[in-house]
């Protein structure tokens, strides 16, 4: 499991893109995402860590996804981005943080609103809501859900995580897989993504949780694709 000083999703690899994929190559991510240290940059965390550019930005961004301690999970700066990337000798490019890091933060935070989906009604909100209380990322292990997709001829998922949540002392993990898509627009700036979030076959909640969300879409008639889609837009 990932520390406690880290964002939700794991950044191994980001490369520069072509037109029709997202900014960067997400064949695996790794992230040093945390909390702020006393300068905001993150150096007390990450002594090993190469210096960024100086004139790359040091604020961080406080998702909306609460911890186990109160707190909420702290994307990283631009500035902490590049060095993680330069650390894991990605050759990072210094123009491309400004739209890479914004749609990190943004599948994010889709991904949670898919946990909370989910969620909702549990009774979670009984004790103060639904927390992530840790992850991992799993870039190489295909889900059975995506093995049969691929089996199908769907493209594999470029990313696997599993969020473990917390509600109420009940922990629940949750296998999330990323797919990308395409846009309207062959520009980096408008990334389609798909992300397929579920509860996790290892034990009895996550079975139940999965049965009556199938029974509920069977009784409605309503039948939707294996993912969830996601444009994300660079403001300009």
């Amino acid at each position: 499991m990932a520390s406690a000083d880290k964002c939700p999703v794991d950044h191994s690899s980001f490369a520069s893109s072509s037109k029709e994929q997202c900014p960067v190559d997400h064949s695996s991510w790794t992230s040093i995402l945390g909390r702020r240290s006393q300068d905001g940059h993150g150096a007390a965390e990450l002594p090993d860590t190469p210096a960024p550019p100086a004139n790359l930005p040091l604020d961080r961004e406080t998702s909306s996804i609460p911890r186990t301690d109160g707190s909420n999970w702290v994307y990283p700066s631009q500035a902490q981005f590049f060095a993680a990337m330069a650390r894991k000798n990605h050759n990072p490019n210094e123009t491309d943080m400004k739209v890479v890091v914004p749609i990190h933060n943004a599948v994010n935070e889709r991904a949670w609103q898919e946990i909370m989906k989910w969620e909702a009604g549990q009774g979670g909100d009984k004790c103060g809501g639904v927390k992530l209380a840790s992850f991992k990322g799993r870039p190489n292990d295909l889900s059975p859900r995506a093995r049969w997709y691929s089996l199908l001829g769907y493209s594999p998922p470029f990313d696997r995580h599993d969020w473990v949540v917390e509600r109420c002392g009940t922990r629940m993990r949750y296998v999330i897989d990323f797919y990308t898509g395409h846009g309207g627009e062959s520009s980096p700036r408008n990334v389609s993504f798909f992300l397929d979030v579920r509860p996790a076959l290892d034990g009895w909640e996550g079975v139940r949780l999965r049965t009556e969300h199938f029974w509920q879409r069977w009784v409605g008639g309503f039948w939707g694709g294996p993912a969830k889609s996601e444009s994300i837009h660079q403001k300009p």
